[in-house]
């Protein structure tokens, strides 16, 4: 089969995409093939996506998936969380960020509950170019700018940092915990400790760096994986085309999402995040530090770091007890199979970062069900 199949000529591209008689028959073919496999879809988005559309329930037992550590809010590291929340409560400090950050779990604070309790400044943000605007209006206002996401939405914070430059704009920082997802796969494959069939690859995150960013997974790791989109045609035909090259031993990288991923992604958006930002080092929430896995920001725009305003110290920084997060986020683990699930951890009341974000994968099994 052919990825993609479907025209893309038509007026109603995305009404084909979710055609539930396509999406009938790709089911029966995956459920008439006997290959068992264990599928990770890499991003957040694709685990609520599986779920919403009914494609995770209709598949047959024994291909099993498995969410992977591209949910954004999951992964970012408890310091980083400490850092934010510090940051916010500085005197003369107004801290900007996404909405889904105010729950996440610190030491013993969240966002949410240091802007109650503590008199922390805490602003949502629907866009970053909020808190340049912000920081234009309010030149005595210290104004940071919490940077998380993968390679979709790095490109943005380095428009706004490239604008606060030629604007000559002195106040605005950048707390970076920003995430690349080609290492943490890769860090995944090789230790070793996990067994994966196939990866469902993200799509908004391969519309910026193009499919030829994970030829290594094939190449070097022999497993298969496919760039697929969000609606239930396109998961459904990157299931099969796993199915596919699993079951005949070719282990490639195929786009299903071709009507928006190019096999060198979008070179604007990459020139952009290389003139502001170097690869760095990175800690993931639940997978430790990872080699290359993150950014900071380099040269000229050093000046806009945040960690020049961190005059305070952040102690030593562990899990929250009995929470697998890590093991979740890692494929060691379902969200069910952890003791808080339900009971301890909900969204009202989160212990972990996968039940906060709305494209966690203990979110995702908690307003759906489980499978």
């Amino acid at each position: 089969m052919k990825p993609s199949s479907i025209s893309n000529s038509s007026a109603s591209l995305l009404d084909n995409f979710r055609n539930p008689e396509i999406a009938r028959r790709l089911l029966g073919e995956i459920r008439s093939r006997e290959t068992q496999a264990t599928l990770m879809e890499v991003c957040g988005t694709h685990t609520m996506a599986l779920f919403a559309t009914g494609v995770r329930q209709g598949l047959p037992e024994h291909i099993h998936l498995a969410s992977g550590p591209g949910c954004p809010v999951c992964v970012t590291p408890l310091k980083s969380m400490e850092s934010a929340i510090g940051l916010a409560c500085r005197k003369d400090t107004v801290l900007f960020c996404f909405g889904d950050m105010l729950k996440v779990p610190g030491v013993s604070d969240t966002l949410e509950s240091a802007r109650a309790n503590r008199g922390a400044r805490v602003r949502i943000m629907y866009s970053p170019l909020d808190a340049l605007e912000f920081a234009r209006n309010e030149p005595r206002t210290d104004v940071v700018l919490f940077g998380v996401g993968f390679e979709t939405t790095i490109p943005l914070f380095a428009s706004v940092v490239q604008r606060a430059a030629a604007h000559r704009i002195t106040n605005l920082y950048l707390l970076t915990a920003f995430k690349l997802i080609p290492p943490a796969v890769d860090a995944l494959l090789s230790s070793g400790d996990i067994r994966i069939d196939g990866f469902i690859l993200p799509g908004h995150v391969s519309s910026i760096i193009g499919e030829g960013a994970y030829s290594f997974i094939a190449e070097r790791y022999h497993v298969p994986g496919v760039i697929a989109g969000f609606e239930a045609v396109d998961l459904l035909e990157g299931i099969l085309l796993l199915l596919d090259m699993i079951s005949r031993r070719e282990p490639a990288i195929k786009n299903q999402y071709a009507r928006f991923v190019s096999p060198r992604g979008n070179q604007r958006a990459q020139d952009l995040i290389a003139s502001v930002f170097t690869e760095c080092d990175s800690t993931w929430r639940g997978l430790g530090e990872i080699r290359n896995s993150g950014v900071r920001l380099t040269g000229e725009f050093s000046r806009f770091d945040a960690d020049a305003l961190i005059d305070f110290e952040i102690g030593a920084v562990s899990e929250p007890a009995g929470c697998s997060c890590g093991e979740v986020l890692a494929g060691k683990r379902t969200p069910t199979e952890c003791a808080l699930f339900r009971s301890a951890c909900t969204p009202a009341h989160p212990v972990g970062p996968c039940m906060v974000s709305r494209e966690g994968a203990c979110a995702a099994h908690y307003y759906y069900g489980g499978r």
